[in-house]
């Protein structure tokens, strides 16, 4: 299963270094976009909360990694709740192209 970082700003200017275990983060956030604090909270609940149910479809275990992440934006969230997040880059950048199966 393809893992992934991305590293974030907070309003205050902190930065913070993220971990999935999926790719799933890309089809909720884009490297260079800005969130208010909010949105970004709820996109990246449900993104981590994919990448996690999908660990627990692959191995029958549920991805502490991607929940202690989600527990962490959420308290910097609690500490910044106004402003906006900006989502400095997504290693890897960007999901690998289909193979002919149709699958990445």
């Amino acid at each position: 299963m393809p893992e992934m970082t991305f590293d974030i700003r907070w309003p205050d200017g902190s930065v913070q270094s993220c971990y999935s275990p999926s790719l799933v983060i890309h089809d909720h956030l884009s490297a260079g976009t800005e969130y208010p604090v909010g949105e970004f909270v709820r996109r990246a609940a449900t993104a981590l909360n994919l990448a996690a149910e999908r660990v627990r479809e692959r191995f029958g275990l549920s991805c502490t990694s991607a929940m202690q992440t989600l527990a962490d934006i959420e308290s910097a969230a609690a500490t910044s709740p106004r402003g906006t997040v900006r989502v400095l880059t997504m290693t890897p950048p960007s999901v690998p192209a289909a193979t002919p199966g149709g699958k990445p």
